[in-house]
């Protein structure tokens, strides 16, 4: 799964998680796959697995419990999207368009105070 792209393979592990994260995957159970698993499906080392785990726990993403596994934090899915340019652009769209809604209201308030 970890190509040659310039970037570490561990980054590439966590960038994935992180898009998995963003869209909810994990959310149900809160946890994320073993060490173990992230080697069999990225087909990586252990030192790599870990190394992704500790860049999504640095991020505030997860949380790790020695011998019980790494666990999504409460707002790990909204955090993701955040880190994720995809996830940034999308929420700056919904966020620009909030704002353009509220800024009509306040026109069209402003333009009723005005005729009155």
């Amino acid at each position: 799964m970890v190509e040659w792209t310039g970037k570490f393979a561990y980054q590439q592990v966590a960038d994935d998680l992180r898009r998995r994260i963003a869209g909810g995957e994990f959310t149900e159970s809160g946890q994320l796959p073993s060490l173990a698993q992230l080697q069999k499906t990225y087909e990586v080392t252990v030192t790599v697995a870990r190394a992704a785990i500790r860049q999504l726990t640095t991020n505030g993403l997860a949380v790790s419990h020695q011998g019980k596994g790494a666990f999504l934090t409460p707002d790990a899915s909204r955090a993701a999207q955040l880190t994720d340019p995809v996830g940034a652009v999308t929420e700056l769209r919904e966020e620009v368009e909030r704002l353009r809604t509220e800024v009509g209201e306040l026109r069209r308030r402003v333009a009723t105070l005005e005729g009155s």
